[in-house]
This record gives C-alpha cells, sequence and structure tokens, in this order.
C-alpha cells in the first residue's frame, strides 16, 4: 500500500497592535531572521483580544507571541527573542 505523507504548518503567532513598539519590534525580528510568523492585530481581531486577556491574566499585554510548543513569551526583549530562537 501507498504511504501519506501528511506534514502540518506550525507558525508561531504574534498577537499585537500596530501602535505598540515592542509589537513592531518583535515582527522586526521575525522578518530580519526570516522566521515565519503570523500577525494577529488584537485591536481588530475581538477573538485574539480576548486570547490574550485570557492568558496574561486580563491584562492587554503585546506582543504576545505564541510558539509551537505550546510556550508564550509576553513582551519579550530582543535577547529573550534571540535565546528562544537560538539565535547569539
Amino acid at each position: 500500500m501507498g504511504e501519506i505523507v501528511v506534514k502540518a504548518i506550525v507558525i508561531i503567532k504574534v498577537y499585537g497592535t500596530t501602535w505598540c513598539g515592542d509589537s513592531r519590534r518583535a515582527r522586526q525580528f521575525f522578518e530580519e531572521n526570516k522566521i515565519e510568523y503570523t500577525w494577529i492585530d488584537i485591536d481588530r481581531d475581538q477573538d485574539a483580544g480576548k486570547y490574550v486577556e485570557n492568558v496574561n491574566n486580563g491584562y492587554r499585554s503585546v506582543p504576545t507571541i505564541l510558539f509551537p510548543d505550546g510556550s508564550l513569551l509576553v513582551e519579550p526583549s530582543l535577547f529573550q527573542l534571540k535565546s528562544k530562537m537560538g539565535i547569539s
């Protein structure tokens, strides 16, 4: 019998706002390092805003970054992003 191989593409999700400097910095980090991610503007997506509030004890802390392994970074520094992605 033939074998079917299914590859799931799991992408980093960056929840943020367009007016937040930290959100812009996180996006720039992923773009400069050619790391695929999905941008979710919590000002435009009400469900995403609720998700961010839920995982941050009621606060709309941005950026909130969800990684494929289920871990989160909230308002990370560039050092924290580099460390998480294994970049020195």
